[in-house]
């Protein structure tokens, strides 16, 4: 069976192609068979005017119908595709939706910011680790940053916070935005003895790429402090010869990593987990059991 998920978020639109297959002892294995990023940028209209511009509108349109062509290529029958932070705060979006929906036949649906931390919840890769700590996804985007935190085998608390790379290089991020998060973040936790954090997102993975740390390990707080002074120190130039990064990347890593390092002092975690999941993965699981389901 394959399937398909696109996420729309506020800084790139992605399309993930798997394949599901059933194991020798029964259950279903995810294979990634394609993955398409493109940087579409939302985040930097909708954050500023409230709207998406005809530029970037037309923009999304060449994209949804690139991601029709490809999903038809492989076969796709089931796709899931939904939208975040820039199309949430778009009051156009219902147009581009309606627009979408009538010339390629793709639905999107905007889900809330707990919904998308559920999606990425949808992963359970902390099921998968010691039953003896507690666990706080991490997911930085251009438009907000969702948390979902997971103890005992247990899902405690999910929220979803305004904070976000697009919007910190905007400046539309206030002190009062960071206590609001800083605030919720440690009473939810001040129980817990021993957190862990699991990051999802493009920078955070493009941060682990540069460890060159082993697949599995995690990376320690003290490396993503220097990882932000040191690409904090060069020019948005600099950053892209120096790392190799894209300037799509290259802006937003900075702001991604300071909310990393702020939620991970705040719950006085020692280390991040980056399995490279995002919400594109939780949008797949949640496809597949609709599926069987019906």
């Amino acid at each position: 069976m394959r399937l398909a998920a696109i996420d729309i978020g506020s800084n790139a639109a992605r399309l993930l192609i798997s394949e599901v297959k059933i194991s020798a002892e029964g259950e279903p294995v995810f294979n990634k068979l394609n993955l398409i990023r493109v940087p579409l940028r939302l985040g930097f209209d909708v954050f500023e005017n409230s709207e998406i511009s005809e530029e970037k509108t037309a923009m999304v349109m060449q994209t949804m119908k690139a991601y029709k062509h490809l999903m038809n290529a492989y076969g796709i029958t089931y796709i899931k595709a939904c939208a975040t932070s820039a199309m949430r705060d778009a009051r156009n979006a219902p147009d581009i939706i309606r627009k979408i929906k009538m010339e390629t036949g793709i639905t999107i649906e905007v889900i809330s910011g707990d919904a998308e931390a559920s999606y990425i919840y949808e992963n359970h890769i902390a099921e998968k680790m010691s039953k003896d700590d507690a666990y706080l996804y991490i997911d930085v985007g251009g438009g907000s940053t969702e948390l979902t935190f997971f103890s005992n085998e247990k899902l405690v608390f999910k929220e979803s916070f305004n904070i976000g790379t697009i919007r910190l290089l905007k400046n539309m991020v206030t002190e009062l935005h960071w206590n609001n998060m800083k605030d919720f973040v440690k009473a939810k936790i001040r129980n817990y003895r021993s957190v862990i954090a699991i990051g999802s997102g493009g920078n955070i993975n493009k941060v682990f790429s540069l460890s060159k740390k082993k697949e599995g390990k995690p990376l320690p707080f003290e490396l993503l402090k220097d990882y932000y002074k040191e690409l904090s120190g060069f020019t948005l130039e600099d950053r892209m010869r120096v790392y190799k990064l894209r300037e799509d990347r290259a802006d937003v890593i900075v702001p991604a990593l300071l909310i990393y390092i702020n939620i991970m002092r705040w719950t006085d975690a020692k280390e991040i987990y980056v399995p490279r999941i995002g919400l594109a993965d939780g949008l797949i699981q949640h496809l597949y059991k609709e599926v069987i389901t019906f």
